[in-house]
């Protein structure tokens, strides 16, 4: 049986619509705080819900937008029901600052300056970072395993972090 063309075209808008902003959507939900199996059930509820509405594409910009607001919703009613409290100031902070690094990419820009700017970081900063947000080491581990205070643990992952920042914000301009 072959499909109706309105059901193909729907489904080649689908498919492309999907392959042009999972990636996007999936990073803006990780940002937002989600776990990645959570990033990924809300990306694809985002695109049930945006494929299953009247939905009509302007331009990428308009797109990726109405999809962050999409999955930012199925995010913040998910914490909701859960009875989390969220602090939706530092998640519209968040939504901005995202916006404002992914004008044109979904990401891949801003992914690509991490990458860079974790290179340029000393090794047992780098080390520490990975211990930390890799393996999610606790502050008093990571000390232990680099042979430092957790004081000194401390320190060296702000200025680690406060250097990756300076570093993607040039980058970034």
């Amino acid at each position: 049986m072959v499909p109706a063309p309105n059901s193909v075209k729907a489904t080649n808008d689908a498919a492309r619509l999907i392959k042009a902003h999972q990636a996007g959507v999936w990073r803006y939900l990780r940002v937002l705080g989600c776990d990645p199996a959570l990033a990924d059930d809300l990306t694809q509820e985002t695109f049930i819900r945006v494929i299953e509405s009247p939905f009509e594409e302007l331009h990428e910009a308009a797109t990726a937008a109405y999809l962050r607001r999409t999955a930012y919703n199925l995010y913040v009613s998910l914490r909701r029901k859960e009875g989390r409290t969220l602090d939706l100031q530092s998640l519209d902070c968040l939504t901005e600052q995202w916006a404002s690094w992914v004008k044109h990419d979904q990401g891949e820009e801003l992914l690509t300056a991490l990458r860079e700017c974790i290179q340029a970081l000393s090794e047992r900063a780098r080390r520490s970072l990975e211990l930390r947000f890799g393996e999610l080491q606790s502050r008093e581990q990571i000390a232990a395993t680099l042979n430092i205070t957790e004081h000194g643990a401390k320190n060296l992952m702000q200025r680690a972090k406060h250097q990756l920042r300076r570093c993607i914000e040039g980058k970034l301009k």
